[in-house]
């Protein structure tokens, strides 16, 4: 009987390339701007920022004796944070696009990755299977010498008995 293995698994695909890496690659400067004002304007530091700075308008404006520059319900305030969040969202809006393209990218990346690995497992299963046939012909091929060698040898009337140490002292 011929033993049989599969040729050796070769690589026929590109190496796996970094989605961060690519798609950073691809990124504008406006787009890499409003990703920068986005990550600050989720930040515990823009809050904690904006909230000192309200509540300094807010106090100067109460406590001001000769000049209210806003006085309550200080609505340039409102103003100026309604322009705010008009230019804000729509920046934050582009900014958690992008971040859907790269979710996107990511995942077909991920697709690219396990149907390299399925081709590898296939591979592997392949070479496990031929070598688990090499090793029943080799058994058989054991069991047959064995056979032979036995006609030829003669064999013992009966079993050895393993011999039990003896305490000499």
């Amino acid at each position: 009987m011929k033993l049989h293995f599969p040729k050796p698994f070769k690589h026929r695909h590109p190496p796996v390339e970094s989605t961060n890496e690519l798609f950073e690659a691809q990124l504008t400067t406006s787009q890499r701007a409003a990703d920068w004002f986005a990550a600050l304007m989720g930040s515990w530091k823009f809050l904690i920022t904006q909230s000192i700075i309200l509540g300094i308008w807010a106090v100067l404006n109460v406590a001001a004796w000769l000049h209210h520059w806003d006085p309550y319900p200080f609505i340039l305030m409102n103003l100026m944070l309604s322009i705010q969040a008009a230019y804000a969202a729509p920046i934050i809006m582009m900014s958690q696009n992008r971040q859907a393209a790269r979710d996107h990218l990511e995942a077909h990346n991920d697709y690219v990755v396990n149907k390299k690995a399925e081709e590898e497992i296939r591979a592997i299963l392949e070479q496990n299977t031929a070598q688990n046939e090499a090793l029943i012909a080799i058994y058989e091929k054991l069991l047959n010498m064995e056979a032979g060698v036995a006609g030829i040898w003669p064999q013992p009337s009966k079993p050895l008995e393993p011999t039990k140490p003896t305490d000499e002292k």
